[in-house]
């Protein structure tokens, strides 16, 4: 199964690599939502506190995640399904996604910091415990996402449906990387944050799990 895992990953990185519009996209969405959170904040004066510059970055990250794996399942036609459906396992596909999609998210991720840190400036007085937040909530974010695009791809690719299914389990690991961070940016000890990271890594290994239980189930419809 990692065989194929790692051949689908190749795909995706290869197709990803052709149509270089829909990334190009996504980093210009990032660096433009920066820029104009610059512009309105007044931030040029240096008077954005840190709980903004936190909540401004995850939502900004997390809009840039919903665009980026939610064209996971939509730019496969019913003909290439098939054709996984005959070479692959279900368990690889979500599996391959998810991957993809985490890698994918985790790069938005540092660049919206870097450009967030240009820009904005640079509040964070841990920087080894933000970084692995980014990286559990950019999985965080991919697994569940990646799950929801497959079951909105089954009902016509309906948006409002990815929407709703996704919101009672972004949320809670939106809260808990933005507490995290906060922490981060207070330059507090590890101790305080560790049980909001192993929550934060319990609710990724939850989804992840689930997904790799039901999808072969989706996938068979």
């Amino acid at each position: 199964m990692w065989k194929e895992i790692s051949v689908l990953v190749g795909k995706e990185v290869t197709l990803e690599w052709r149509q270089k519009f829909a990334l190009n996209g996504i980093l210009l969405y990032v660096v433009s939502a920066v820029f104009i959170t610059y512009l309105s904040v007044g931030a040029q004066q240096g008077n954005i506190s840190t709980p903004t510059w936190n909540a401004l970055y995850w939502i900004i990250i997390l809009f840039s995640a919903v665009n980026a794996v939610a064209k996971s399942f939509v730019q496969e036609h019913q003909g290439r399904q098939l054709y996984y459906y005959m070479i692959a396992s279900p368990e690889a596909i979500i599996l391959s996604k998810i991957i993809y999609n985490t890698g994918l998210t985790l790069i938005l991720a540092l660049l919206g910091y870097g450009v967030f840190s240009v820009i904005l400036g640079n509040p964070i007085q841990d920087q080894g415990l933000f970084i692995l937040n980014l990286v559990l909530g950019a999985m965080g974010f991919s697994a569940s996402l990646t799950m929801v695009s497959g079951i909105a791809s089954k009902a016509g690719n309906n948006a409002t449906l990815m929407a709703i299914l996704s919101f009672p389990v972004i949320i809670p690991i939106l809260l808990m990387a933005i507490r995290i961070s906060k922490n981060a940016m207070d330059g507090l000890d590890w101790s305080v944050s560790m049980d909001y990271l192993l929550s934060l890594l319990a609710i990724n290994a939850i989804v992840a799990v689930t997904g790799y239980i039901l999808f072969p189930y989706l996938w068979r419809s």
